[in-house]
C-alpha cells in the first residue's frame, strides 16, 4: 500500500503545479492543517534535484505566511476558530503550559520549538493569545522554519540519491521512523 501512495506522491511531485499545492500544505500545516509539507518538499526535491533551494524558499515562506494566519488565530479568535484546533489536538494542559514557556522564554522557546517536528500550529496560536510581539514572533518564526526546512535541503542537496535509495528499498522502515517522530513531537508537546 505505501509503494504505490510513494510513487504517485513522487509522480505528482514532478507536476508543474505540484509547487503550488506544496505551498499551500505548508501554509496549511502552520496554522490549522495536521500533516507537514515534508511530504511533498522531499518528493519534490528528489525529482528535480536543480530546483532544491527555490523549492525549500518557498516552502519556508508558505510556511511564515500560516505561521502569521496562525498567530492571527490565536491573537483575534481564539475562543471561535483557535481553540478547535488546540482541541484537535487535544492539548488544553500543554497550551497552558506554552503559555508560561512563551512567558519564560519567549523568542528563545519559539525558535527552538520551531524547528522541532511539533505541529507549529499549535505555537503560533499560542504565540498569538500569549500576545507575544508580533514582530518578534515573525522574526523567530524566520530563524525556526528556514532553519527547519533548510536542514532537510542540506540532506537533500548532499545525499539526496542516498535518501532516495534509502526511503525506496525501506519505505516501511523510513514511513514508521517518520511516524515515530511526528508522534514523539507531538508527545514533546504534551510534556511541556
Amino acid at each position: 500500500m505505501l509503494r504505490p501512495l510513494y510513487n504517485w506522491i513522487l509522480a505528482r511531485a514532478a507536476r508543474k503545479d505540484a509547487v503550488w499545492w506544496m505551498a499551500g500544505v505548508s501554509f496549511a500545516e502552520s496554522s490549522f492543517f495536521p500533516l507537514p509539507p515534508d511530504i511533498m518538499l522531499v518528493p519534490m526535491c528528489l525529482a528535480q534535484p536543480k530546483k532544491l533551494w527555490r523549492y525549500t524558499n518557498l516552502c519556508a515562506f508558505a510556511s511564515l505566511l500560516g505561521g502569521a494566519f496562525g498567530y492571527a488565530l490565536g491573537y483575534f479568535l481564539f475562543e471561535s476558530v483557535g481553540r478547535l484546533v488546540i482541541d484537535l489536538y487535544d492539548a488544553q494542559e500543554s497550551f497552558e503550559r506554552f503559555q508560561d514557556m512563551f512567558a519564560l522564554y519567549g523568542p528563545w522557546f519559539l525558535i527552538l520549538k520551531g524547528v522541532t517536528p511539533i505541529p507549529y500550529k499549535l505555537l503560533t496560536i499560542t504565540a498569538g493569545f500569549a500576545k507575544l510581539d508580533f514582530t518578534i514572533f515573525m522574526l523567530c518564526s524566520v530563524v525556526a522554519r528556514f532553519s527547519r526546512f533548510y536542514m532537510i535541503a542540506i540532506l537533500l542537496h548532499f545525499y539526496g540519491p542516498q535518501v532516495q535509495e534509502i526511503i525506496e528499498k525501506r519505505l516501511m522502515l523510513v514511513t514508521t521512523v517518520l511516524l515515530v517522530i511526528v508522534i514523539g513531537g507531538l508527545l514533546s508537546f504534551k510534556l511541556v
